[in-house]
């Protein structure tokens, strides 16, 4: 009998190709399957040759091949699949054996399995994989969650192959986030961050590109000077790098023949839903999947091109000037997008009873993602010095980074309305940050108006209690 392995992978997509020479360049022995046996022969004469990759036919002889306790990850596409899967292997496993889903899983689906797979005997975890093509094969943020029990047989192997960060290059970002669905709520929250992320960026652009009239190559110098600063990202570097890249079939600059509509897995839209569900305002990630959405009505847009007028105008001022003031306005607008998530996070934690480490989630991000960015280690230390922060926004740091972009921050906004710019992230994070500032908001009128026509009720400022007011019958006679 050959040696057994020491972890084992489903589904050999690019994501568990990577992940599957991750694992094995840090000395496992892992086995392999996918569904389509072609795959796994391509994987094996192609990636895999060489490497100490076990290739197996069938789901059982792929379970065999494990020792125990096994550890099995299934790297397949979110949805029913992943259930099917869970049925399948489940009688051939072992109690204390680990199914661990890497896939971008709705965490809702993800408490449902954890309890299912407990109750066969077996251990699950639902961890969320962050990085892309190029982080599952040189080291991904993992947001693993599940059964707690789980944690120990996974932690060696997760940290090992998780994206390091910190002074010696030694602080893995992989860490135990929580227990059933925590982990890909968690992955969930980091996506619509990611959305914002990205919306803020391009809603930097088109300012630049459209009110000021800037080249490609202008774009590329600021974003590259950009990277030097407090916006030192991921996001900001690729950004930087795509401003640089030919078309080889027309010459010109790629990024223009692009076309202008935007694509979206589903991980924005269950943020929105859910912020919804728990009543918090996570706007600015809500307008970033709006404004994909409305990219996507290209022929609809193109219609009303033709009939809707507006002002085209370009910026007179100091260009220059200008366009600090918009890398002003995108780190205020990044910090509210964080801010919101952070407060979605706190709010799912009471609702579901999950011992979330703040200041911990902000390290897993911090490198191996697509969200890395300097910025997190701000966050971290927010939570070190108050555990129970409320809003981000409190925090000195960011208080203060506040107040030293903000009247930028609201001439870029005021300026992209006055000249027709859409920039409905900038505006939503402005909205959103003089809204939670405010002690008081017109929500009185509100309540007045949903208590006229409903009797829904309403509480005063100066005493306890809940009142109804017949408003018609109270009302002033009209003037004659």
């Amino acid at each position: 009998m050959s040696e057994p392995c020491d972890f084992g992978l489903i589904g050999l997509a690019v994501m568990g190709q990577n992940l599957a020479l991750n694992i094995e360049s840090r000395g496992n022995r892992i086995a392999v399957y996918n569904r389509t046996g072609s795959v796994t022969d391509e994987f094996m004469e192609g990636p895999a040759k060489g490497h100490n990759v076990v290739p197996c036919k069938s789901l059982e002889e792929f379970v065999q091949s494990i020792a125990t306790p096994r550890k099995v990850m299934v790297m397949v596409k979110a949805g029913p699949a992943v259930d099917t899967i869970i049925d399948y292997l489940i009688p051939l496993m072992d109690e204390g054996d680990v199914i661990i889903d890497g896939g971008n899983t709705f965490f809702e689906d993800t408490e449902r399995r954890t309890k299912y797979v407990e109750s066969k005997g077996l251990l699950y975890s639902g961890t969320g994989v962050s990085g892309g093509e190029e982080g599952a094969l040189k080291g991904p943020s993992m947001m693993p969650g599940g059964s707690e029990a789980a944690w120990p047989l996974l932690k060696d192997t997760f940290q090992a192959i998780a994206a390091k960060v910190g002074p010696n290059n030694d602080i893995p970002c992989c860490e135990w986030v929580g227990p059933g669905g925590a982990g890909h709520y968690v992955k969930m929250v980091h996506n619509g961050i990611e959305y914002g992320d990205m919306q803020l960026i391009c809603e930097a652009y088109f300012l630049m590109k459209e009110a000021l009239g800037m080249s490609n190559e202008e774009l590329y110098d600021t974003f590259a000077e950009w990277n030097t600063g407090d916006l030192d990202s991921y996001l900001i570097e690729i950004t930087r790098d795509i401003f640089s890249v030919k078309d080889p079939e027309t010459g010109g600059d790629l990024v223009d023949q692009v076309l202008d509509t935007a694509g979206s897995k589903g991980t924005g839209k269950w943020m929105s839903q859910l912020a919804l569900d728990l009543g918090v305002p996570t706007t600015l990630i809500t307008e970033a999947v709006y404004a994909r959405y409305l990219s996507a009505m290209k022929e609809a847009r193109v219609r009303a091109n033709k009939v809707l007028k507006g002002p085209e105008g370009k910026y007179e001022g100091d260009k220059k000037e200008f366009v600090d003031q918009i890398r002003q306005a995108l780190y205020a607008s990044k910090i509210c997008s964080y801010a919101q998530g952070y407060v979605q996070l706190q709010a799912a934690a009471e609702e579901y009873g999950w011992p979330l480490k703040y200041g911990e989630i902000a390290m897993l991000w911090r490198g191996g993602c697509i969200i890395r960015a300097r910025f997190l280690e701000r966050i971290k230390d927010a939570f070190d010095e108050h555990p129970d922060l409320e809003n981000l926004l409190l925090a000195p740091y960011f208080n203060e980074a506040i107040q030293n972009t903000q009247d930028a921050w609201r001439n870029v906004v005021a300026t992209a309305l006055k000249l027709g710019v859409p920039v409905p992230g900038f505006s939503a994070a402005l909205t959103y940050y003089d809204g939670y500032r405010r002690g008081r908001l017109p929500a009185n009128l509100l309540q007045a108006q949903r208590d006229y026509f409903g009797a829904h009720t309403y509480k005063r400022l100066d005493r306890e209690g809940t009142f109804h007011t017949d408003w018609l019958g109270q009302r002033k006679a009209p003037p004659a």
